[in-house]
C-alpha cells in the first residue's frame, strides 16, 4: 500500500463557520438530512460571583468531522459485501454497486461516518474527494475552510508536523479504530 492519507484539524482555531460542511454538501450534491462532514458545537461552563467579583469558565468550541479513514475501520470489517473497502492510499471508500443497504457499516462506525441514503437504499460516505485528489486538488472541505484549520495529506507527514493526537472530548478513543486523523485540540476539549 502507498502512503496512508488523512486529515489534520486545528480545533483550537476553528471558528465554527460551517463552510467546510457546506462545501462538502454542495460538492457531493447531498440530499436534505445527509452530511458527510459535520461541524459539532460544544459549550459549557458557568459564571459565578465571589465577593463581588464575577469569575467565568465559559467556553465554546467546534469540531469538524467526516470519515476518519481509519487504519482499523470497523465499517470495513462490518461490511458483508466488500462495498466498504480500503483504496491504495489507505482511505476508506464505498462501492455503491456492491452495497445492499444493510447498514452494518453504520452500526459499526464509532464516528457515525456512513450515511444511509433512503431514496437509493444504500450507504454513502466521505471519500476524501478522491476525484479532486486524482486531479491534484485538495478535498473541497480543506479548500473551503476560511481559517485554514483543515489539512489533508499523508498521515505520517501530518503526524510529523503536528503530533499524533487524535483524542479529544466527544470522540471515542483512537485506540478503537486508529483513525487517520491528527487534532490540535481546543483547551476545553483535551481529554
Amino acid at each position: 500500500m502507498a502512503k496512508r492519507y488523512g486529515f489534520y484539524i486545528d480545533q483550537e482555531n476553528c471558528i465554527g463557520c460551517f463552510t467546510c460542511q457546506i462545501a462538502c454538501k454542495d460538492k457531493n450534491d447531498l440530499p436534505d438530512g445527509v452530511l458527510w462532514r459535520k461541524v459539532y458545537e460544544f459549550s459549557g461552563g458557568t459564571t459565578i460571583e465571589e465577593n463581588g467579583v464575577f469569575k467565568s469558565n465559559v467556553f465554546a468550541y467546534w469540531l469538524s468531522m467526516a470519515c476518519n479513514h481509519c487504519e482499523n475501520a470497523k465499517c470495513v470489517t462490518g461490511c458483508p459485501t466488500g462495498a466498504m473497502h480500503y483504496a491504495n492510499d489507505g482511505t476508506v471508500q464505498h462501492d455503491p454497486d456492491l452495497c445492499i443497504g444493510c447498514q452494518y457499516c453504520r452500526m459499526n462506525c464509532p464516528y457515525d461516518a456512513p450515511k444511509f441514503m433512503e431514496d437509493k437504499n444504500i450507504i454513502s460516505k466521505c471519500d476524501a474527494c478522491i476525484d479532486l485528489r486524482e486531479a491534484g486538488k485538495n478535498p473541497a472541505c480543506v479548500d473551503a475552510c476560511l481559517m485554514r484549520v483543515l489539512e489533508f495529506g499523508p498521515i505520517d507527514e501530518l503526524r510529523a508536523k503536528y503530533g499524533s493526537n487524535a483524542n479529544v472530548k466527544g470522540l471515542p478513543s483512537s485506540d478503537i479504530t486508529k483513525p487517520s486523523l491528527v487534532i490540535n485540540p481546543h483547551k476545553a476539549a483535551i481529554k
